[in-house]
């Protein structure tokens, strides 16, 4: 089983990779491979709506986006982690995520999500819910925690002294693992659950 990770920091090394860090040496304990993926300090425009994807199959621009596709249809779980802005999620994330997510046509049902968010002190449980959207819409069960899953630590490394937000990377690592292998069982004994054909309905004629 594998499990990709979106790191949304432009800081190599900083407190979101610390927070990361945390889980993969879990997720190594719990036999899943992970695949860590800096994608904060990578040049990302924002969706332009050409609907150029729906003929391509992939986006028009042909950058990190395109190469995390294949890789996020082979994994069994996607975690994105991000440093808070504004309370909100790095707009080079979250431009990666919307061209990510709209432009893959492959089903992304059961796959399992998971939203890290990472402060000096404000702003995380918004950045949180921002990110738990992109799963809720599509499917995939959301793991979580013993608290939200947020860290806190402002200068790089200071989150190393947040013992409690660490405990709950791990303690994310460990319930995440169980889903996903959950979720394998379930599909190998009863398969996915059945879709309905989708029923578009607009609000202004």
């Amino acid at each position: 089983m594998k499990v990709l990770i979106l790191n949304g920091s432009p800081r190599v090394n900083g407190n979101t990779s610390l927070a990361i860090d945390e889980m993969v040496k879990i997720f190594a304990q719990e036999g899943i491979e992970t695949e860590v993926c800096q994608v904060g300090n990578k040049a990302v425009r924002g969706c332009v709506a050409c609907g150029s994807c729906a003929e391509k199959g992939k986006c028009v621009f042909d950058d990190v986006v395109n190469e995390l596709a294949p890789k996020f249809e082979e994994a069994d779980g996607l975690i994105a982690a991000s440093p808070v802005y504004y309370a909100s999620a790095n707009a080079t994330l979250v431009a990666c995520l919307d061209r990510l997510f709209y432009s893959t046509h492959f089903d992304k049902t059961m796959k399992v999500g998971a939203a890290v968010a990472v402060a000096r002190r404000g702003g995380c449980s918004a950045t949180f819910d921002e990110l738990n959207k992109y799963f809720t819409i599509s499917g995939m069960p959301v793991a979580s925690s013993q608290y939200w899953n947020i860290l806190h630590g402002r200068e790089k490394g200071e989150a190393a002294q947040d013992a409690e937000g660490l405990q709950t990377m791990r303690v994310l690592a460990r319930n995440m693992s169980f889903l996903m292998k959950s979720i394998a069982l379930g599909r190998e004994k009863y398969g996915i659950p059945e879709k309905e054909p989708w029923q578009p309905t607009h609000f202004i004629r």
